[in-house]
């Protein structure tokens, strides 16, 4: 590769990581939605009057929307390209952030925070990693990805500390409002950036060209021909599980280290955002080496053990602050590799060509699966007063996840 296009792939690299910087505010909602419990316990005028077992609905929605946003998403990013697609999302999460410092309805809170917001980052993150990877030969797949999708996980170490200053400051409604002026800003400055490479480019050069031209045909996939391998729905399940079982637990982590650190709580956010971010590069990396397989075996039942250790830890009272963090910081890190070696998986067996929509309609199993364990760990959490039995139920799934990757899944070659 010449010098000239190193510095375009890696300034569309970090454009993307920048515009997952902003975008990555989801992993605060721990933060918000406990400003929100406060203001209903506390009640008066232009308090919330919510239901505590919906404090996780906007929450979940917003995953939901995320994810299924996708689709479209990646669609227009297919084929408008990246700069209108991250354009296009930054205007939604702003509109949605502004939407919801002017109200304390549930529902309003379920359409800005939940629909818009969740449309507005499935947008923004759907445009980042594909120019990204499309200026990279295969080799640095992983690595790529990890970096690209790192800005997404890290953005809480910032996020964390700045929501809590202006909680404290401001109030929840000025607070949302300032993120939301802020981001738009951001996410379409940044969106100016973003480029695909010209046609026929070859990362690498014409001698990549003419060693990989005839074996990558082979694996370029519509979305409709992809769904209809059984490989894909055995990704899309262990998808759904690894990314299920880490979202139950970001969405509450403030409230399970409240007994520990107190209003300090935000720091375990903070952190478990450095074990995100962490993960993702670390993740896509190994996976380079030692194969997407093997990696994603081993963080299953990494993360399975976790949540099984963090059943005496986050149910004891006298559990020291320090194993709370660790614990987030960990589970962190196995959470955030789901997000680098997905997209990876996904260009693997299934190529660039289609990548945004084929990528969009597998990351619905992260969706899907935050949707459905964030609300169940909260309905458990409500009814039982701990988070012992959600621990449990996700232990048991990510052992069925590395079973399924190790026993049914093969090769991208034999898979095709």
């Amino acid at each position: 590769m010449s010098e000239t296009v190193k510095n375009k792939g890696w300034i569309v690299t970090f454009a993307g990581t920048g515009i997952n910087l902003a975008l990555g505010i989801l992993y605060t909602w721990s933060i918000f939605k406990g400003a929100i419990e406060k203001s209903i316990k506390a009640g008066g005028d232009g308090a919330f009057n919510w239901d505590l077992v919906k404090l996780n609905d906007p929450y979940s929605v917003c995953c939901l929307v995320f994810a299924f946003s996708m689709i479209l998403a990646g669609r227009v990013q297919d084929k408008f390209g990246p700069r209108i697609t991250a354009f296009i999302g930054g205007i939604l999460v702003g509109i949605g952030f502004l939407w919801t410092s002017q109200t304390t309805a549930y529902v309003s809170w379920i359409l800005g925070f939940g629909v818009l917001v969740g449309a507005g980052i499935g947008f923004g993150y759907s445009s980042a990693t594909p120019p990204a990877l499309k200026w990279f030969p295969a080799a640095k797949t992983g690595l790529i990805s990890g970096l690209v999708v790192s800005g997404f996980g890290l953005a809480s170490v910032y996020i964390a500390p700045l929501s809590k200053l202006f909680l404290g400051a401001f109030g929840i409604n000025t607070s949302m409002m300032i993120f939301g002026i802020a981001f738009i800003i951001i996410v379409c400055g940044l969106s100016t950036l973003l480029v695909n490479p010209h046609d026929g480019f070859v990362p690498g050069g014409a001698t990549a060209a003419s060693n990989n031209n005839a074996a990558s045909k082979p694996n370029e996939f519509s979305p409709k021909t992809m769904m209809k391998t059984g490989t894909f729905w055995l990704i899309w399940l262990i998808y759904f599980i690894g990314a299920g079982a880490g979202l139950m637990v970001i969405g509450s982590v403030a409230g399970m280290a409240k007994a520990s650190l107190g209003e300090l709580a935000f720091i375990a956010v903070a952190i478990m955002a450095i074990g995100n971010a962490g993960g993702r590069i670390v993740a896509g990396v190994s996976s380079d080496k030692f194969g997407r397989k093997a990696t994603l075996i081993t963080l299953l039942l990494f993360q399975a053990v976790l949540m099984l250790v963090a059943i005496p830890l986050v149910s004891s009272s006298s559990t020291s602050a320090v194993l709370i963090v660790l614990l987030a910081t960990f589970i962190g890190f196995n959470y955030g590799s789901n997000l680098s070696l997905f997209p990876s998986i996904t260009k693997d067996y299934w190529g660039l060509k289609s990548f945004g929509m084929n990528y969009g309609i597998v990351f619905t199993a992260w969706g899907v699966g935050g949707f459905v364990m964030s609300r169940i760990s909260q309905m458990l959490k409500t009814s039982t007063g701990s988070f012992t039995s959600s621990f449990v139920i996700a232990a048991i799934l990510l052992v069925i996840g590395a079973l399924l990757t190790a026993i049914a899944i093969k090769s991208p070659a034999k898979s095709a």
